[in-house]
């Protein structure tokens, strides 16, 4: 199928793991044809007497030989088909995370954490379940009828078999419309297990917040809803399966009614034995289950497939920052860290103005640049561009003597050390967080970074020091010991620009001086880039500029801003009277 075509490739490399699960699963399936004729030939032998003891005992240990074959054979067949599957989901898994970690930052925007987390698990799952089950229940649908009815054909009585065969079309029809309202309902399922994800993710992420704002009713009120949902699109799917199967399981007995009535009358008259008939009615027995399997074979195939057309729509997301053909063997000794822009507009998708517009300015190499602006004056934005979170027209931005869109992305980002607003630290060890560029990094390299930083001295105080673990998001931090830590992260990488985005706004005032004296020495052979909104953090930058509604409305010195009494002026004169109210206080 069209939708499947993705897998293909797996497939091919284990066609030959479910190749001999096939095989072995016929053979199983074939060897639970022998002991209904085999009783058969008992019951007759009782009926004119005409076996011997010895004979049942040889009878007898054949079944219990077969059985023991078929024993040892369904783990060969399980082992093959269903670690196949397990495979399948192994390997699906990993490709899946491993594109979503290609996609790009507004990819994220627009999707949500509980439904990228349904796709990873429960359409995988569903994956593995058509490719495991569902082969077996495939198999066993069409090879078990076809051995059984061609024996039940040649050993008893035609009429008696078609008689008995009539009600299996009717199960075939009913099977090929319940399909589709499996698969309509079972795409319901999970988009239902989605958005209960995704609430259950966001409240556990923001749980300080559900807590100081006392919500905790209104978040219980609003996950019930969600989980309420979740459960009734499950039910609408179970009243499926309510009614399909009872139904199935009606049809295929009326079989057996035909068998005893019609097949009765027939020993009565002496035109089949009764061996003839016990074997009949257990070969039906036998039929009984590929009847059923063929519902569950529409219910797995049905929801493995909507699954995979799920997963199709994310793989077929292309990234949307990747090295073009025009991309330029540049290595990170070759990159001059200089950064210059040359009348640099951009537009967010779907934004209707512009966050940043006509932006000229160039950073010497060594140099310190400092950005100042209103929230949303397009200063994130900025630094985003230069680490190509987004991309710019061709000759709008260069970093050395090269455009941006000719530098390979992995150069491009090892050249850059960056503080993001959002303090991001994995649920691991702060030696691990800090050496995130480099998990084999020396511990004492570690330990400069947040001398650095100024977060040394606290680290030392935790009882495992750089081993403690931090919860999620580094939670067992306070907000200032996280930005520092995420400082020593970026100068731990030793990168030839640094860029701080409003990295010390969670640190008082004395903590800050101790920091930026820190990070003079780091900066002095390295281009930076200091976002900030206190003029104490960046006064000392080579060259500051000012942000407003995405455009520079003034730039120079921290002395020539002031006597161009501006925006920036009227800034710093707020911030020195706020000072100077926290002192008398």
């Amino acid at each position: 199928m069209k939708a499947f075509t993705r897998i293909s490739e797996f497939l091919k490399q284990h066609k030959w793991q479910y190749i001999i699960g096939i095989i072995v699963l016929l053979i199983v399936d074939g060897l639970q044809l022998i002991p209904p004729r085999i009783i058969g030939i008992i019951t007759d032998g009782l009926t004119d007497d005409t076996i011997t003891m010895k004979s049942i005992y040889i009878y007898s240990g054949l079944v219990i030989l077969i059985a023991c074959f078929i024993a040892a054979l369904r783990y060969v067949w399980r082992m093959c088909v269903m670690g196949a599957a397990r495979d399948l989901e192994f390997w699906l898994r990993n490709k899946f995370f491993a594109h979503l970690e290609t996609l790009s930052p507004s990819f994220y925007n627009n999707n949500k954490t509980g439904d990228l987390m349904a796709h990873a698990t429960n359409d995988i799952s569903a994956l593995r379940m058509a490719f495991g089950p569902g082969v077996v229940m495939v198999t066993d649908a069409i090879f078990i009828p076809a051995t059984t009815i061609t024996i039940m054909l040649f050993t008893t009585d035609i009429r008696l078999t078609l008689l008995a065969l009539l009600p299996l079309p009717f199960i075939a029809i009913l099977m090929g419309v319940f399909g589709k309202v499996i698969q309509k309902r079972h795409k319901d399922v999970q988009a239902a297990f989605s958005d209960l994800t995704d609430t259950v993710q966001e409240n556990m992420a923001g749980i300080r917040v559900v807590k100081s704002f006392v919500q905790e009713k209104y978040e219980i009120d609003k996950f019930l809803k969600s989980n309420n949902n979740y459960i009734n699109q499950n039910m609408r799917l179970v009243k499926v399966f309510g009614f399909m199967f009872p139904l199935v399981t009606f049809i295929a007995s009326l079989s057996f009614i035909i068998v005893l009535g019609y097949g009765g009358a027939l020993v009565i008259r002496d035109e089949i034995s009764l061996g003839q008939f016990t074997s009949f009615i257990a070969y039906l027995g036998l039929l009984t289950w590929p009847m059923m399997a063929i519902g569950y074979v529409v219910n797995v195939l049905q929801r493995g497939t909507a699954s995979m057309k799920r997963l199709n729509v994310i793989f077929d997301i292309k990234p949307e920052i990747i090295d073009e053909m025009k991309v330029k063997d540049i290595t990170q000794e070759d990159l001059i860290p200089s950064i210059e822009f040359k009348n640099l507009s951009f537009t967010y998708p779907d934004a209707l103005q512009p966050a940043l517009a006509n932006i000229n300015l160039k950073v010497e190499a060594g140099k310190t640049l400092a950005i100042l602006g209103r929230t949303g004056s397009g200063k994130t934005t900025l630094v985003n561009l230069i680490l190509r979170m987004y991309n710019t027209e061709e000759g709008q931005l260069a970093i050395g003597d090269h455009d941006i869109n000719t530098i390979p992305l992995k150069t491009l980002r090892e050249s850059i050390g960056y503080v993001p607003q959002d303090n991001f630290l994995f649920s691991t060890t702060i030696r691990d967080n800090i050496a995130f560029s480099n998990m084999n990094m020396d511990i004492e390299k570690i330990e400069q970074a947040t001398r650095f930083a100024h977060v040394h001295d606290n680290i030392m105080e935790f009882p495992l020091k750089f081993d403690t673990i931090l919860g999620e998001r580094g939670v067992t931090l306070s907000g200032g010991q996280k930005q520092r830590v995420s400082i020593a992260r970026a100068i731990a990488k030793d990168p030839r620009i640094l860029i701080l985005d409003d990295s010390l706004s969670a640190v008082d005032t004395k903590t800050e001086e101790k920091i930026l004296n820190g990070l003079k020495q780091v900066m002095k052979n390295r281009t930076s880039i200091i976002i900030a909104h206190r003029i104490s953090t960046l006064k000392e930058a080579d060259e500051i500029i000012v942000l407003d509604e995405g455009k520079i409305i003034e730039k120079g010195t921290h002395e020539e801003l002031i006597i161009l009494d501006g925006l920036y002026n009227s800034i710093y004169q707020k911030q020195l009277l706020e000072e100077k109210l926290e002192k008398e206080a």
